[in-house]
């Protein structure tokens, strides 16, 4: 079974389940994706985060149940998860621009329709990747919390890296980089500890050369994985943001490989002002 028949399966477990709270590892099974990243893949293909689209599916069909049925409004504000009218009638106006009660009277209101998921061939731009076998290894950094919604994370992690760049903590991470034989005193950026409400780590870190973990700083280990590894040519952070998007929007819908659900890292080399600047995406995968 491909990987489309897997996700659009997940969206109609999500439609038939608009009436109850949501149940992400189950979503997360029927899509064949590891627990907790199924809400991080999903907001970067859909454009925005999974709860955002529960929210909007399930306001489009109170609407439509306050227009065929004689139900009443707090009997509808139930049924899609809301436990006051009040709080109901303001989601409700905030999608649609008119209240419950104007519904029943004939207001303007805005479907918003069941997403599926679908293959666009595009063949104009070569994706080049490689496959690499990676022992085990720790690494050192300062990491911070995000999260997919209204894609945030691409505005608070170059914000994130500005901010360890100010206080010195760059310069003394390629330091100890510099140490290991793991990368080097090149800088990774890792993302791990995915959650369902599409929050989400972010560490900023190098791999270490020993056990040690110094003050202010933190360890992440990264299990021994096979990776797909992606470059990204152009200034940051447009270069690896479209990078991302195309790893998650083409490759890892492409059949062959699903995400292992471990941590995934950015790699970033010397001259991170250069037009022509190279980085690199590194992603755990398993066959399908």
């Amino acid at each position: 079974m491909d990987w489309l028949t897997h996700m659009n399966r997940a969206m109609d477990y999500i439609e038939s389940h608009l009436q109850d709270e949501a149940d992400y590892d189950a979503i997360a099974r029927i899509a064949c994706c590891p627990q907790g990243l199924f809400p991080r893949i999903f907001a970067v293909l859909a454009g925005l985060p999974l709860s955002e689209y529960l929210r909007r599916r399930r306001l489009s069909q109170a609407a439509l149940d306050l227009c065929a049925t004689d139900d009443r409004v707090i009997d509808i504000a139930l049924r899609y998860g809301y436990d006051s009218p009040d709080a109901f009638t303001a989601a409700f106006r905030r999608q649609h621009g008119a209240s419950p009660t104007e519904a029943r009277h004939g207001a303007t209101l805005k479907a918003f329709p069941k997403l599926t998921f679908s293959l666009t061939l595009k063949g104009d731009v070569e994706m080049n990747y490689r496959i690499e076998q990676k022992p085990a290894f720790r690494a050192i950094g300062r990491s911070v919390v995000t999260t997919n919604a209204g894609q945030q994370n691409n505005l608070s992690i170059p914000a994130f890296w500005q901010q360890c760049d100010g206080d010195g903590v760059l310069a003394r991470l390629r330091a100890l980089g510099a140490a290991s034989a793991v990368t080097g005193a090149h800088l990774l950026g890792l993302c791990y500890g995915a959650m369902n409400d599409g929050t989400f780590h972010y560490m900023i870190g190098v791999g270490a050369a020993g056990d040690a973990v110094p003050e202010g700083l933190e360890a992440l280990d990264v299990p021994a994985s096979t990776w797909a590894v992606f470059e990204a040519v152009g200034p940051l952070p447009q270069a690896i943001q479209a990078l991302w998007q195309r790893v998650m929007g083409e490759f890892l819908t492409g059949g062959a490989y699903r995400h292992a659900g471990t941590p995934d890292f950015e790699l970033y080399y010397p001259g991170a002002n250069d037009e022509n600047y190279r980085s690199e995406v590194w992603v755990p995968v398993v066959r399908q």
